[in-house]
Parts: C-alpha cells; structure tokens; sequence
C-alpha cells in the first residue's frame, strides 16, 4: 500500500523539528484532551499524534502502550492530507487498512476517527484521534466532540509556534543591541564616579566599579540588593519620600547628602543625584544614579565642628571669667535660643510628617507606654489619641491572648537586647475599639534616646487584601456549581489523608461516583435541569456521609468521596456505596420535572503502610466504576 505525503512536506516537518516537541515528557495540557475525549466517547484509546519522515509519535496516548509505530502503519497519515475528519467505521472491511499490522494485531484497531492537528499556517503536523478495538459508526455530535478536542490541541501548538517566532525576532533586537551596549558600557565604567541604574523598586540593575569600591560590594552582590538595602536608615526616608517626587512628576531631578552602609559595616557619606527614564506613555523605566563620596568632606566638617564647639566652650569659659563681658554672654544665650528654636521647629516638622503619614504610627516608651498616636492611628482603630496615650497596646488593640508574649518579649529585649520582632515586616491580628477584629502589617524599630528605649511602629490594615486572599483561595478550591470541593482540593488533600491514615493506622476509603442517565436528563429538560440536579446530587451525597468525610465534584456528573477512619474497611466502604446508591435511586425533583438517575460507583481501599499513592488510588476507583457500569449500572463495584 502507497503511504500518501502532504504536498508541502518539507515545509511541514522543517517546522515539526523546530517546535522542539518530538520524543519530549508528557504535558497536562496535551494529556488532558485525550483523557476527556476517551470518557466522553467512551473509548479504550485516544491519542494525539506527530507525524516526521519514518515514524508516528504519540505526544499523548490513552490506552496505548506504545509510544510510536512506523510511519507505514499509521491510519494518521492519511488524515493528515485530507480536510476534512478521516472516519474508518470497520478498518477490517476497509482495502488502506485491512491488512494493517495494527488492525490484524494488537492493539486490534477496528473503528478510528483522526482529525488533522494544523499549524497557524495551515500545515498538517499531526492528529488528534479516536479509536475502538469493536466496529463503531460515529455520530455526528461524537465527530463535533472530536474536533473541539482538536481545536484546542491546535491552540496549544499555535501557542508554541508564536513563541519561537518571539523567541527568532528578540534574536535579531540582540544582536542589535549589542554594539550600543558595549558604548554605553565603556563610558559607564570608565567614569571616576559611581554610576547605577535602578529600578522603579530600589533594585540595583546596573553598577559600575567605582560605585562598588564606595560601598565595598561587588557588582554581583549589589544586583542581588536594593539601594535601601544599603542606605542608611536614618536617611532613607528622605530619599524615598524625594524618589516619590521624582516618579509623579513633581521634580524632574534631586539632589542630597546621604549615607550609604559600607559591607564592613560603616557608613559612606555620599552625595547622591538622581534623574528618571521616563517611557513615551510617562512611566518611569528606570532612575540614573551618580554617586561621590564625600566622606572626607564630611570628615573635615566634623572636625571642623568639633574645633568650633571648643572654641565656643572656651568663649564662654573666658567669658564666665571675665564677668564684665555681657555681650558676649548675650551672644551665647542668643545663640542657644535659635538653637532650640531650630529643634522646635524640626520636632514639628516630624510630627507633621507623623500625623500625614499613610500608616497607622505608634510610639512606646520602654515600659510600653503609648506616648505617640497619629490620626491613621485614630482611623485605623477607633480610639482617640487623647485616650491612647498613657495606656498599654494590651489595653487598646493587642487580642487578650498575645498580651502575656507581648510584654515577656519587651522584658527580653530590654534585658538581652535580643528580639524576632524588630526590624521585619510582621502580619498580626489586632483589635479596634469597637471589638472588630483586623489584621495588620508592622514595623518595629527600637531606638535609644536620652539612655531610654524609645519604640517606633507602623501598623498598616490588610484586612481587606487578607479577606480577599482567603476568597480567592477558597474559589479556586471549590465548585462554583454545587459548592462542593473541586478536583485541585482533592489532589491537595488526598495526600493528606494516606499520610494520616498511614499514622493513625485506620484504613481509608475512596469512592468514584459517576451518573447514570445524566446526559438523557440534560437531553430532555436542558441544561438547567442538569445543573439542578446535580446540585441535588451533591446534597445528597454531602447527607450520605459523616463530616469528617470528604465530598468532591470531579467535573462533569462525576463525584468522589474520601472516607477516612473506616473501622471495618471495605465493609465500611460497601455501606456507604449502597447509601449513595438508595438516596440517588431515588426520583429527584427539578423546577422542570422529576427525574430519575442512577449512579455507578469504583470503590478504592488504601491500606495504613500500603505505599499506595493518591493517582493510584484515584485510578482505581474510576476503573471499578467502569466495571460497575460494564455490570449493568446502578451499583458498586470493588
């Protein structure tokens, strides 16, 4: 027999070789195709095949054991030159296929539907087929099934196709990209001051050498690092608070003095100017950094200001000598005023950045006292500042329980200086005035002030984002149906449970449940009617078992349930199975009749220190529900 080539073959398999697919692992997103259209079709094999110069190979096979064949053999390659669905009805009664190896010999092909997997150009690279070991005329609806599947095999191909053309065309934007950066980086290195680029975040994208002499880093360790990482804390906020000017337009440059923290330790006084790469829509890329050290300056000034505050000292010591120097006294006086006049005014400045900041703000003396609390503060937690301060945060939002570790861990700190609280970012519930309970994100610094501890904290609300997380978690856990779990819980909590089975000893039981007579209802009634009862089901199924017992919707009209704990194994497992089976048996009412559905269930036993793992497990269930259903449906099968 003539085996037919595609008229475009070469074009065909030059493409096939470069999508990098042939003789790789399996992959969910190719097996799932072909497990539903074996359970859909109720067929023995399935399977999604490439076709090269000698061979068919099967990316995803169902029923099959086989991972390919000769190209000779293969029922496929005649889909592949045809466009429309290569349907065999009885592969013994057909002169391509009666004397094919795989039709007189296992695996006993009889009745195959193949349709051709093409690229976004049209080029035929394989199939998605269908496959019975019994003569079979396929419907039009089971053909339709067979094309969607295809479709979305397609779909992921064309994915892959895109991507390598992605992959070709940044290829070429290197290259030309290269010759720029070797420029760029000559200049960038060869500066005689630092230099760095930075991220919208603070993260180090480029450094040159003199910039990793400044700090004592290495370029490799300070790409690892953020510049807040290494500023020193007492400056960082003054720079990031000039960044956020900088990123919202309100400055087009900034220029400051600020202390960089060197690798030994130390700190780096550096002057530091920044400007902004901006993209053609306004968002900043990326901020340009040049960096001096000044420490020497800085050094110089100290001393300088050390020499003038002896100079000063022996001014007044003079002057308290010589009585009749009022003026000089009056100087000195005159000078000490504009000097608290100075911290006044610097003490309201920080009280006002305090009071405006977007963060709930608390300050604790060292006997826990409350002795600052801004207007977040007051927002945040229902209690006045006029009320706070004075008291303790046990007294005011601190849950009655965590208030014993609360003050041990103060005494500690005050006694060793050791503490896990200070200086991370920590998630902690909380309390408002009214009693309604918050989750909050702190900060703790400790600072020493006058020979006292003086604790700073910032308290941000979270409790939204954390209502929002625990939502999400809890959708992508259930069926939005039936509100059941949903296939990922069960593969979360499988696992789970055979380890606590292996532990307390207790056997474990898993049932696979599947419908009889759903697809007539959904026929007769709709849809509605379908959903309707399989909320019914699910109800049913949740009343058919104890709490502590496990009710899953797989998809489709297929359910599982986890018993653990069964004190008498199977027989345990029986009597649930023959529960399910009465409560279903019986006649369910919808909106658009009573209907009556059986159901066939796979019963699984997992033995404690069986090794039996969770797909196993599951696999047999679903094989003994396929037993239960070959049997004559309506029962368990074990």
């Amino acid at each position: 027999m003539v085996v037919p080539s595609p008229a475009n073959e070469a074009e065909r398999l030059e493409l096939l070789r470069a999508l990098q697919i042939l003789d790789t692992d399996p992959e969910p997103v190719f097996d799932r195709p072909t497990r539903l259209l074996a359970r859909a079709l109720g067929l023995p094999i399935t399977l999604i095949s490439l076709i090269d110069e000698h061979r068919q190979w099967f990316k995803s096979r169902v029923g099959l054991a086989v991972s390919e064949t000769p190209r000779d053999q293969a029922f496929c390659v005649h889909t592949i030159v045809q466009s429309e669905p290569l349907v065999v009805p009885n592969a013994c009664e057909d002169e391509r296929f009666a004397q094919n190896p795989l039709v007189v010999g296992a695996p006993h092909i009889r009745a195959y539907a193949g349709v051709p997997i093409r690229s976004q150009g049209g080029l035929a690279l394989g199939t998605l087929c269908a496959i019975d070991t019994q003569p079979r005329t396929f419907s039009s609806t089971e053909l339709q099934i067979l094309q969607d599947m295809a479709e979305v095999v397609a779909h992921e191909m064309h994915l892959r196709e895109t991507l390598l053309l992605t992959r070709s065309q940044l290829s070429r934007a290197d290259e030309a990209l290269v010759e720029s950066e070797a420029r760029y980086r000559s200049i960038f290195e060869l500066a005689s001051v630092g230099i760095a680029i930075v991220a919208p975040d603070g993260s180090w994208l480029s450094v040159n050498e003199p910039l990793c002499q400044i700090v004592g880093y290495s370029a490799g360790e300070l790409l690892q690092m953020t510049f807040q990482d290494i500023t020193h804390p007492e400056d960082l906020h003054g720079d990031l608070d000039l960044k956020r000017k900088l990123v919202s337009g309100e400055l087009n440059s900034y220029h400051l003095e600020k202390r960089y923290l060197h690798k030994d330790g130390h700190a780096i006084w550096s002057s530091l100017s920044v400007s902004k790469k901006a993209s053609a829509e306004g968002e900043v890329e990326y901020f340009i950094a040049v960096i001096r050290n000044i420490q020497a300056r800085k050094e110089v000034e100290e001393a300088l200001a050390l020499l003038r505050q002896e100079l000063e000292a022996r001014v007044h010591e003079r002057t308290e000598q010589l009585s009749q120097s009022n003026q000089a006294l009056l100087t000195v006086i005159e000078s000490q005023q504009r000097a608290e006049q100075e911290v006044r005014s610097r003490e309201a400045e920080l009280a006002a950045v305090i009071e405006n900041a977007n963060d709930a703000y608390i300050s604790l003396d060292q006997n826990g006292i409350v002795r600052a609390w801004n207007r977040v503060a007051e927002e945040t937690f229902g209690w006045m500042a006029a009320e706070a301060i004075g008291r303790t945060l046990d007294q005011l939002i601190m849950p009655a329980e965590m208030g014993q570790a609360h003050r041990a861990g103060m005494a500690r700190f005050l006694a060793s200086g050791e503490s896990s609280m200070l200086g991370r970012r920590l998630e902690l519930p909380a309390l408002r005035k009214d009693g309604a309970m918050l989750t909050v994100e702190v900060r703790i610094r400790a600072l020493q002030v006058g020979g006292k501890m003086l604790f700073s904290a910032f308290l941000h609300d979270i409790s939204e984002r954390k209502r929002d997380e625990a939502q999400r978690d809890n959708e992508a856990r259930h069926d939005a149906l039936t509100g059941l779990l949903n296939r990922r819980a069960l593969s979360e909590i499988l696992p789970i449970a055979l380890a606590r089975a292996d532990r307390s000893g207790s056997p474990l039981g898993l049932l696979f449940i599947d419908l009889d007579g759903f697809k007539a209802v959904n026929d007769t009634y709709g849809h509605e009617a379908g959903d309707e009862l399989l909320r019914a089901v699910a109800l049913l199924l949740r009343q058919s078992v104890r709490e502590t017992d496990s009710v899953v919707r797989l998809a489709g009209d297929e359910f599982t349930l986890l018993l653990e704990g069964l004190t008498n194994g199977e027989a345990d497992a029986r009597g649930v199975a023959d529960k399910v089976l009465a409560a279903i048996g019986q006649p369910i009412s919808t909106s658009h009749g009573v209907v009556n559905v059986n159901a066939s269930i796979g019963i699984s036993l997992y033995a404690p220190g069986s090794g039996k793992d969770a797909a196993l497990l599951l696999r047999e269930a679903d094989e003994r529900m396929y037993q239960a259903k070959r049997a004559g449906k309506g029962r368990a099968f074990s």
